[in-house]
């Protein structure tokens, strides 16, 4: 069997058994790497350098989880959530409840999707918006997998179909692809062949919100009693220039480090509180986020050893020859190629230029439209995203919403999101692809 196959299934297994993520990946980069008869001290030494490749982004998690905690201390989120639930307490009827249910999901869902064109940010909002969010959810018993599906959708249904942002980005990748392979393409062809396949995640959220509408009780833990201090008109000032610094900054120089750091640096040089207090707050976020940030590194070691294994082309080819030239089961065998990929890196950025010069030779082999073929490579590529326990789609709606314990990554993020959007999308990229 495939090594990259293995790897994949034993980390994906290993996850499902609750093993953590970290130790999932790991051995599952040691089995794929041992299969693909690389030695040991190989397999190691290219885990060890791919780590390196992921550095940016953990150390980028690890400040906007210190720059959330900071924002939460100031008490200016919790001040309008205690608002919030002190109104419905007040008015506690079905049809309060149920119009506040639908405002913060439809809230959700547009800075959710903002997040990746409009206002590039990615997951920085969710560390600083959800946790105070928490309290009310329990309230509200908001079914949290409705918002881990809802959080997911925004951050990949829109650079799979809108090419601005980081959808230019996704865009652009695949564009690449095609240059490389002296395949001409239009750019704006894409979001036109990837119409189709985006419909794929609109299923799936419908789908999700209606799956997941019950109550579902959640404990109130004793740190979300509704007893919530007063804070100066100087404290809420300096807390939403802060925040408002530190877009600006992010999308000025393109670094989530660097804006992070601006709107560290202004509660500290504003004295809202005494260093030392700050200094404990931003500590205590840092280890909050700092998860992620190793899962993100690990994740890029396995993708490493992946890449290296020489196994991807070789697990691509093997999918594509028992077709014997048949396009429907090709276009099917490409899309699964994709998942698994995708599922392992943890990155469908990364899996695009993987499966371009494998999937677009065979493509025109089988005659393929253009049209089809970007369909199938943009579909294979965000095949995964979603689902997967590596991925920062996955991994950011987590972060914010187990911040008290009580959501799992893997059974209340990663199996929902996977079943919801990575079947309808499957469903959706063969259809384009056999109508291009």
């Amino acid at each position: 069997m495939n090594a990259v196959l293995i790897a994949v299934i034993v980390m994906i297994v290993l996850s499902l058994c609750r093993l953590n993520v970290v130790l999932s990946l790991f051995i599952g980069a040691l089995v794929g790497g041992l299969t693909a008869h690389m030695s040991l001290a190989d397999t190691i030494s290219y885990f060890t350098a791919g780590i390196g490749d992921g550095a940016e982004v953990a150390l980028s998690y690890a400040l906007l989880g210190g720059f959330a905690a900071l924002i939460s201390y100031s008490g200016i989120t919790d001040y309008f959530v205690e608002r919030i639930i002190r109104m419905i307490k007040q008015d506690s009827t079905v049809k309060t409840r149920v119009w506040t249910k639908v405002v913060i999901v439809v809230s959700l869902l547009i800075l959710a999707c903002m997040s990746q064109n409009i206002l590039p940010i990615h997951i920085a909002f969710i560390p600083i918006v959800i946790p105070p969010l928490l309290s009310l959810f329990n309230e509200l018993k908001l079914d949290r997998r409705m918002i881990a599906v809802v959080l997911t959708f925004g951050l990949c249904f829109p650079y799979t179909l809108l090419p601005f942002g980081f959808g230019h980005i996704f865009h652009e990748i695949i564009k690449k692809g095609f240059d490389q392979a002296n395949y001409a393409i239009q750019f704006d062809d894409i979001w036109k062949a990837m119409l189709i396949p985006s419909m794929g995640f609109v299923f799936g959220l419908v789908t999700g919100i209606f799956l997941y509408r019950k109550p579902r009780d959640y404990r109130q833990s004793a740190s979300e009693t509704f007893e919530v201090k007063e804070i100066s008109r100087y404290t809420v000032f300096v807390t939403i220039f802060a925040i408002v610094t530190t877009f600006i900054v992010q999308l000025l120089t393109e670094s989530m480090i660097f804006g992070a750091l601006a709107g560290i640096l202004i509660f500290f040089l504003f004295r809202v509180y005494d260093w030392k207090t700050l200094d404990n707050e931003l500590v205590s976020g840092i280890k909050i986020m700092a998860y992620i940030g190793v899962v993100m590194l690990t994740a890029n070691g396995f993708a490493n050893v992946m890449n290296h294994s020489g196994q991807v082309e070789s697990l691509v080819h093997g999918m594509v020859n028992i077709t014997n030239g048949d396009k429907s089961l090709s276009i099917i065998f490409m899309l699964i190629a994709g998942l698994i990929i995708t599922l392992g890196i943890g990155s469908s950025f990364a899996t695009i230029p993987i499966i371009a010069a494998l999937f677009i030779p065979f493509g025109q082999q089988i005659g393929l439209s253009p049209l089809a073929l970007i369909s199938i490579i943009g579909t294979a590529g965000a095949l995964g995203d979603a689902g997967s326990p590596a991925s920062d789609s996955t991994l950011g709606p987590t972060a914010g919403l187990n911040m008290d314990g009580q959501h799992d990554h893997i059974w209340d993020t990663c199996v929902p999101t996977f079943m919801l959007f990575n079947i309808p999308l499957l469903v959706f990229g063969y259809i384009a692809a056999m109508v291009l």
